[in-house]
């Protein structure tokens, strides 16, 4: 489909799914403590919007650093949320929810500022072996969809058992299901913070022996002798 040509980034048709996705998260943290319904469906919908606005950046030409970053901040916003709230619901399980909302944010956060830094055109390309298959579409996709299933079964559980499977929790067994790949998640992210810290700490080795091999900056405002 063909759209008027423009460079006002902020009103792409991406990141407008981007700015819908936040109102639906915002809508779903209202309710997430009293009304499940309500803020399950508008997390979900948060969540699956997710695939449709990277559709939207391919179809318009229209992928932009703005975007990939404000896609960045709504998932590590959206999944806090929730895992706040399963934190309040399962005190004897809070550490575990401080820990993933800890490795989740920093990991991520580190990665895609090491991306800028090192000038990358997207944070999904690396020389990792284990970076280039995490990031391939379906791979990505699907561990993605079944980490957040993993968290949203949980959510779920707390107020209701759901559909049953031969006598067995449809939520409890998708939850059972799904967790393996929450953990392989988690391993993963803490991979993004070994890759970023590793290309980093390269870009410190070069400068510092660029610095070394060159002369030493003028400082700016000081008298020269």
């Amino acid at each position: 489909m063909a759209i008027a040509e423009h460079d006002n980034v902020f009103i792409f048709v991406p990141n407008l799914i981007g700015y819908a996705r936040i109102v639906l998260a915002l809508i779903a943290f209202w309710f997430m403590s009293t009304n499940y319904v309500i803020a399950g469906w508008c997390y979900i919908i948060s969540a699956l919007l997710d695939a449709v606005d990277g559709h939207a950046a391919r179809a318009f030409n229209q992928s932009t650093r703005f975007g990939a970053m404000l896609d960045q901040l709504t998932d590590r916003c959206g999944t806090t949320g929730l895992l706040v709230t399963l934190a309040y619901f399962y005190p004897s399980y809070m550490f575990w929810f401080q820990l993933s909302i800890a490795i989740d944010v920093a990991c991520h956060w580190l990665y895609m500022q090491t991306s800028v830094v090192v000038g990358r055109v997207s944070h999904k390309v690396n020389d990792n072996f284990v970076m280039r298959i995490y990031y391939q579409k379906d791979v990505l996709t699907f561990m993605c969809c079944v980490n957040e299933l993993f968290y949203v079964c949980l959510y779920l559980l707390h107020f209701t058992y759901g559909p049953l499977i031969f006598g067995a929790s449809l939520f409890k067994i998708l939850a059972f299901l799904t967790a393996p790949f929450a953990v392989l998640k988690a391993l993963i992210s803490v991979m993004h913070a070994y890759v970023a810290g590793s290309d980093l700490a390269a870009v410190d080795v070069r400068e510092r022996q660029e610095k070394r091999q060159g002369t030493e900056p003028v400082v700016v405002g000081k008298k020269l002798e």
